[in-house]
């Protein structure tokens, strides 16, 4: 079983899932296919969706009986002890992830735009 939802997707790629899948409810896709198939549908979404988001939730042979994939999302699934669960950063993790980023003005054109 697998199920895919997809948010802000090109209307190419939900074609191309609906070859496959099941759209039961806008952006949510089900069916049953091979594991050669799932990783294909995945690699079409990975290419074709480009500032949506993508989770993909297949069933699998662990403790849980799923695995999870995702793409364009702050959660990532992570393995704690043989069990795979869904991080979401906090706020402390977002603001280091924010200061990072340079934004503004160079120096250099600071002094020049106040005519230092």
């Amino acid at each position: 079983m697998i199920v895919i939802v997809l948010t802000l997707s090109p209307p190419r790629l939900r074609g191309h899932l609906t070859r496959w899948l099941f759209e039961i409810s806008p952006g949510v896709y089900v069916g049953k296919v091979s594991a050669r198939v799932r990783e294909l549908l995945w690699q079409q979404v990975m290419e074709n969706i480009s500032s949506g988001r993508a989770v993909m939730v297949y069933s699998s042979n662990n403790e849980q009986g799923l695995e999870f994939r995702t793409h364009g999302q702050e959660w990532i699934p992570v393995d704690y002890e043989g069990l795979e669960l869904i991080m979401r950063p906090n706020a402390n993790q977002k603001q280091q992830k924010n200061a990072r980023r340079k934004t503004g003005w160079s120096k250099a054109s600071r002094y020049r735009k106040y005519g230092r």
